[in-house]
């Protein structure tokens, strides 16, 4: 799996960052994973095009001192379709954004 991964962080800056991530994602089934809902207007054609599989996510997971996002962009739909899989350079930098942000607002030290 491709992420974008930050590590070193402290439980206090854990305990904000989920706190954050309950506030302005989805709580999947598991245990520290976050649905993070994509923008529309970056979707791929595909992805644009496959209504029925729409809204699309990708995960946040949280782990012992890690911020990891996932660079696959899915549907929660359904497991398997063509719509799902590696996110193209813009869904990546929004990807990157997203958690750069997060950290630079919550003044986590990285």
């Amino acid at each position: 799996m491709k992420y974008y991964l930050i590590d070193e962080v402290s439980p206090s800056d854990m305990e904000r960052a989920t706190a954050f991530l309950k506030e302005n994602a989805t709580m999947s089934g598991m245990e520290k994973v976050f649905w993070v809902k994509f923008p529309d207007k970056l979707l791929s054609e595909s992805q644009s095009g496959h209504r029925d599989c729409q809204p699309f996510f990708f995960a946040i997971e949280l782990g012992a001192g890690i911020i990891k996002a996932e660079f696959y962009i899915r549907t929660l739909k359904g497991l398997k379709c063509s719509c799902s899989g590696y996110s193209d350079p813009g869904q990546s930098r929004f990807i990157i954004r997203f958690v750069d942000e997060m950290i630079r607002e919550l003044k986590i030290r990285t």
